[in-house]
């Protein structure tokens, strides 16, 4: 028993993060032994590719990885013309005179290390290695297969852009890019991951960022000890404030450029993960949770009314189950007395207690959520319609639950789908305030929604409070969170994330 504490005791012990060091072996200038080091480090892969050429007399070899590359590029762009020019300096000029003047594609750089050559050769490059050179040339010629872009699947507007991001970072960068054409828009690179060297590209303005938060954001990427990063939720834990502690996330999520290009002008940061169709934004604050791009499309007055709408979904979605449960059980007299008697009589034919009940549907409502998430698409309609049937009108009918019960989960699920970036909290706080309801009546939900409000308050991303601009209050950012004034008001005055009351960081940019 104590071992297995000690070691639970041990996972969750903080210690201070180390970034990971690389270290670099320089090429060497035999192209028998740079070949035989590279043919060691990839002994096991198969799709290792290596051409052997003479250059005016001099041996070199081409390396690439199969599928990686355009290999009609790769003929026509680099070994055409390198076995077929007419050289003019001696042989230790040869690789300065086939980079400046043989070679004509756009993206070439000179490598000097074993570990770079090998992630260019992975990365789609391929490389040029001759002998006598403690250098080699990489040439991108990427070619392999990719998503082309199209509208994104969670992230719907009826008035707006269709194009999302995909999974070629640069790709995203040219989404961001067609919309951005100032110079101000800045794009930095760099690599994550010791086994994975996944590329990360940081996207801001460099005229509206806080170098503050610029410069904190980096020192936390670069503090990240993990081995792989697959995809951007491996980074959200350590470049949050607390740590990812907390219910609610501090750093947004967004598949659509536009949406991104929007937070770009406020100041904010964008983080894009090679392989990921989506990206992260930070800082970022409760309130834009419930804004959405169809909000600045639409007229003033409804877009106002879809934001009240949001706020008031949220609040369904988590509250009703646990009031519900808390006024059945504590506080009956409170129901209407026509509901009242309705909501009695399901109790008194079903057998289970009204929290245990409760907490049943949403557990099953989960479950089937889950199967037809995960589920082939086909199948995942089906499960939709059988669990449907049997959980609305046989378990009705059978009299293991009660159709007051059955109304309210229904509802609180549908309404945790208007915000969906929100619906992970409200699953967990549905299941919460139940229980809370269920074992101490009103005061139990009015305690746990106290805590969570006090987590709200106290929650910062890049030292921006989570809940500005509500509180600490501004009457100038107010104007777009729950009303949504017009354009003419809106474009008075652009304020930026650093700019909102109670941050350290007002009126510091780069």
């Amino acid at each position: 028993m104590f071992s297995v504490i000690s070691d639970i005791m041990k996972i969750y012990k903080k210690k201070e993060q180390t970034p990971f060091i690389q270290s670099f072996t320089p090429v060497s200038s035999e192209l028998e032994k740079a070949l035989c080091r590279i043919r060691d480090d990839f002994s096991r892969s198969e799709d290792l590719t290596i051409r052997n050429i003479e250059i005016n007399g001099t041996k070199a070899a081409v390396i690439s990885i199969d599928n990686m590359i355009d290999k009609q590029v790769l003929a026509e762009g680099i070994l055409n013309p390198v076995l077929s020019a007419d050289y003019e300096r001696s042989r230790k000029e040869l690789f300065s005179e086939i980079e400046s003047r043989v070679l004509c594609t756009a993206e070439t750089d000179s490598v000097y290390s074993y570990e770079e050559l090998e992630k260019r050769i992975m990365s789609g490059f391929a490389v040029l290695a001759i002998d006598g050179c403690d250098k080699a040339l990489c040439v991108g010629i990427q070619g392999y297969a990719s998503r082309g872009v199209s509208e994104p699947e969670a992230d719907i507007v009826q008035r707006g852009s269709k194009e999302g991001f995909v999974e070629s970072v640069r790709v995203n960068m040219t989404l961001i890019r067609r919309r951005l054409k100032t110079p101000e828009l800045c794009f930095e690179s760099m690599v994550l991951g010791k086994t994975s060297h996944t590329e990360i590209v940081l996207c801001y303005l460099n005229d509206t960022v806080s170098s503050e938060i610029l410069e904190t954001l980096k020192v936390r990427l670069r503090k990240i000890p993990l081995d792989t990063v697959l995809t951007a939720g491996y980074l959200v834990p350590f470049i949050e404030d607390d740590g990812g502690h907390s219910l609610f996330c501090g750093a947004g999520i967004s598949e659509r450029p536009d949406t991104v290009c929007g937070k770009l002008t406020e100041g904010r940061i964008a983080v894009l993960v090679d392989g990921v169709p989506s990206a992260l934004i930070v800082p970022c604050i409760f309130a834009e949770y419930f804004q959405s791009l169809d909000d600045y499309s639409n007229r003033a007055y409804f877009s106002t009314f879809t934001r009240i709408l949001k706020y008031c979904a949220f609040l369904i979605s988590v509250l009703l189950p646990g009031l519900f449960v808390s006024l059945g059980t504590f506080d009956p007299e409170m129901f209407p007395t026509l509901m009242l008697n309705k909501i009695a009589s399901s109790i008194a034919a079903t057998p289970l207690s009204l929290t245990v009940e409760t907490l049943l549907i949403l557990f099953i409502y989960e479950i089937m959520r889950e199967a037809g998430l995960r589920m082939p698409r086909p199948l995942g309609y089906a499960v939709s319609i059988v669990g449907g049937l049997v959980v609305g009108d046989t378990a009705v009918n059978a009299g293991l639950i009660g159709a007051p019960t059955l109304m309210v989960v229904a509802v609180s699920a549908i309404s945790s789908y208007v915000v969906p970036d929100l619906y992970a909290p409200s699953a967990v706080l549905r299941f919460i305030f139940t229980i809370a309801g269920g074992l101490l009546g009103i005061w139990g939900v009015a305690v746990v929604f106290s805590i969570v409000l006090v987590d709200l308050c106290g929650k910062s991303s890049f030292a921006v409070p989570y809940t500005s601009p509500i509180t600490p209050f501004s009457a100038v950012a107010f104007r777009d969170v729950v009303v949504r004034a017009g354009w003419n008001i809106l474009s008075k005055r652009n304020e930026t994330v650093q700019e909102l009351p109670g941050t350290d960081l007002k009126g510091d940019k780069t």
